[in-house]
């Protein structure tokens, strides 16, 4: 099922990441893919959009135990995440609620 949801977020991101770009000219996500997890036992997979600018980052968490739930984190680049994580239903997530995610948490304050 994971690989299924990985595919799914990556369209939806695409669309998002091409809506901020003509949005945003300060906004330039870098999305990338982890499946490092897997190797030492974990089943997750993990994807990070980060902002390079600010440094900031939001982290996106796909449980094989919980196909259904994602969980995500606004964090920083340079920086561990926390131990919390929110959660949303994954037939909740929309390319729309992407393109939010990176306006609110990257855009640079006073930008428009």
């Amino acid at each position: 099922m994971s690989e299924k949801n990985l595919e799914i977020i990556s369209d939806l991101l695409t669309e998002a990441h091409s809506r901020i770009q003509q949005d945003f000219e300060d906004i330039n996500p870098v999305v990338g893919v982890n499946r490092g997890m897997r190797s030492i036992g974990i089943p997750v997979d993990a994807v990070t959009i980060d902002c390079l600018s600010s440094g900031k980052r939001i982290i996106i968490i796909l449980h094989d135990d919980k196909p259904d739930i994602l969980q995500y984190q606004f964090s920083y680049k340079a920086e561990d995440p926390a131990e919390e994580f929110m959660e949303l239903m994954f037939k909740e997530l929309t390319n729309q609620v992407l393109y939010d995610w990176m306006k609110e948490y990257f855009k640079v304050t006073g930008a428009e």
